[in-house]
């Protein structure tokens, strides 16, 4: 899954892309709201983190922008401003959340996983699938038979990723912008040896592929 993050807070976003990071996500940065918004109109995202008082353009008139624009990405708004005025503006101005500074880095984990699983339909920390179950705190994968596996960083991203869009065709370039960063995209062979990963331990039928234009779990209407 790949997050945005607009803040121009430098230390604090080093902190942020590291527990991002370590909790199996993609994190892009920039720094502030005129690249924010250029960020958001070209880029596809799971959810946004958001800093309200930005350089170049305030963080509301980014947020207001992208909502005009039909852009229904999940925002979490984080800020020192920590007024009730100030969270009630920004969730009239489309915020989905908000968490005022300072934080503790668990909490706004919990609070994007929450946002990421509401926007897939998904209510619990177990995604599950043609029997195939997927712990995402542990990282650790269940077959049908009950066979359990410790999945690897990009194992883990690259099934969590198609577990919440079940039945979807995605890309192999889809596939590597939400697990790998922007500056480490791979080729798509890479995304293939791991999707045969995936394969050997849950079965050759489990991911389906679709010659020249990507991969989607067994569903009607993929065709291998």
């Amino acid at each position: 899954m790949r997050i945005l993050i607009v803040e121009d807070d430098v230390k604090l976003v080093d902190q942020l892309r590291s527990q991002l990071q370590n909790a199996g996500y993609v994190a892009e940065v920039c720094y502030d709201g005129m690249s924010g918004s250029i960020w958001i109109r070209e880029g596809v995202f799971d959810a946004i983190i958001l800093d309200l008082g930005l350089p170049e353009k305030p963080g509301l008139d980014v947020l207001r922008e992208m909502r005009a624009e039909q852009n229904t990405t999940p925002v979490l708004i984080l800020t020192a401003r920590d007024s009730w005025q100030e969270r009630v503006d920004g969730l009239k101005a489309g915020a989905d959340d908000y968490l005022g500074k300072p934080f503790f880095m668990e909490e706004l984990v919990a609070r994007l996983e929450a946002l990421i699983r509401r926007r897939h339909g998904k209510v619990t920390q177990q995604l599950e699938y043609a029997g195939i179950c997927l712990d995402l705190d542990t990282h650790i994968a269940r077959s049908p038979e009950g066979v359990e596996f410790q999945l690897t960083g990009i194992e883990f991203r690259l099934l969590r990723y198609l577990l919440m869009n079940p039945g979807r065709l995605v890309s192999k370039s889809v596939l590597s912008e939400h697990v790998y960063e922007e500056e480490l995209v791979r080729d798509s062979n890479v995304i293939e040896v791991y999707i045969n990963r995936l394969r050997q331990r849950f079965g050759k039928q489990f991911i389906k592929t679709r010659r020249g234009q990507g991969y989607c779990l067994q569903a009607e209407g993929c065709e291998s």
